[in-house]
């Protein structure tokens, strides 16, 4: 009897022992396809300068609005042609408070760049014989060079075009960044703008699996420290240089006089509220050049966000509000599901309201019951 028993297990040893060695073989597999024995970020190396790929050229189109792009990328490669023209221009920041403001391509934020990750960036910035100041063009996105800034400096008349491959997928700020305290007073005075940098097969959701959305919009921050007056009203300044001048003081407070989104109070709100439909798919991109922020979508969430904008990460799900550091992007994905007005704000509530960080989307649809019904509309108390 006890013979028998040993054989049996005998058997069973034999059968579990190929069944556990799968097992094991599995595991290990799976460990290298999650990354066990891939190249490492810090050890990625790059080849090749870029002259023999394919060219495309990026028409620039103004906030809120994005560059036609594929989500996912077609093919290998290829050099984006960019052009950046520097305008230096009076900007009215809200009815009666104007500020010299210093621009890529006349807006604020400057446009948004889109490529994918492995593109090269073409850039070629101008500097129109008109405009007053040195300026140049500092990508976080870039690898070296002080992300292109040392070798982007142009003088009025001047333009530069430099080239830099855009390695990491993500959204990365820009800005113009001359050196010393010149850099805070242009990148508060509105030179600073986005890029963002698709992953080659696009996006991913929490699950790893792809994800497109149906519009973006590209909405962000700006801070504005308007020079005052000894009475406390805001300098009416001939020239860009004399209100330079002026801001050497008034940034040094740390506090804005505006606070606003795409560079102006309202310009998102109102008749120039953005406009999607119910069930759209939006991606949100924002950024902070300067200081920190806080998003809110009063209404909605974001399904997915990207923390600093990295999209090679695992994105979040559910945020309520979502932190942006300032020298920062990010993006988060909502697919609207009710009609009416959401406002999207800064939740530093103080900021939104009585600063200007605040802008408005209209979602247009049908209305479910499911998610939010009105039992019985306001009347006496029974």
């Amino acid at each position: 009897m006890k013979t028998m028993k040993v054989n049996r297990l005998f058997v069973m040893v034999k059968r579990i022992r190929p069944l556990m060695y799968l097992a094991l073989l599995g595991i290990l597999m799976s460990c290298g396809q999650s990354g066990g024995s891939r190249t490492s970020v810090i050890d990625a190396t790059y080849e090749g300068e870029g002259d023999d790929l394919e060219r495309v050229k990026q028409e620039m189109v103004m906030p809120p609005l994005v560059p036609v792009h594929d989500q996912v990328a077609k093919g290998g490669p290829k050099i984006v042609e960019v052009t950046l023209e520097i305008q230096e221009k009076k900007w009215e920041v809200a009815p009666g408070d104007s500020v010299w403001a210093l621009t890529f391509n006349g807006s604020v934020p400057g446009p948004l760049i889109v490529v994918h990750q492995d593109d090269y960036v073409e850039l070629t910035l101008k500097n129109p014989a008109t405009n007053s100041m040195m300026h140049n063009i500092d990508f976080h996105a870039a690898t070296g060079h002080m992300g292109g800034g040392d070798i982007s400096e142009v003088n009025p008349g001047e333009e530069v075009v430099f080239r830099f491959k855009a390695t990491r997928a993500g959204v990365f700020v820009y800005h113009c960044a001359p050196g010393g305290m010149m850099t805070p007073m242009h990148v508060t005075s509105g030179m600073n703008g986005a890029i963002m940098v698709l992953p080659r097969e696009g996006l991913k959701d929490e699950n790893g699996n792809l994800v497109e959305y149906d519009k973006a919009l590209y909405i962000v921050e700006q801070d504005f420290y308007l020079p005052k007056n000894a009475d406390g009203s805001f300098m009416n300044l001939a020239t860009a240089n004399e209100s330079m001048n002026e801001m050497a003081n008034s940034i040094k407070t740390l506090i804005p006089t505006h606070i606003v989104f795409n560079g102006k109070k309202n310009s998102l709100t109102g008749k120039n509220s953005p406009v999607v439909n119910v069930g759209d798919k939006v991606l949100l991109i924002s950024a902070q050049a300067n200081r920190d922020t806080r998003l809110h979508l009063i209404g909605g969430h974001s399904d997915l966000f990207w923390p600093g904008g990295k999209f090679n990460n695992t994105p979040y799900t559910d945020l309520e509000t979502w932190h942006i550091p300032g020298g920062s992007a990010a993006a988060a994905l909502y697919r609207f599901r009710e009609p009416g007005t959401y406002a999207f704000v800064n939740h530093n509530l103080i900021e939104a309201i009585a600063f200007g960080a605040i802008a408005t989307i209209k979602a247009e649809g049908e209305w479910d019951n499911s998610l939010m019904k009105e039992i019985e509309k306001a009347g006496p108390i029974k």
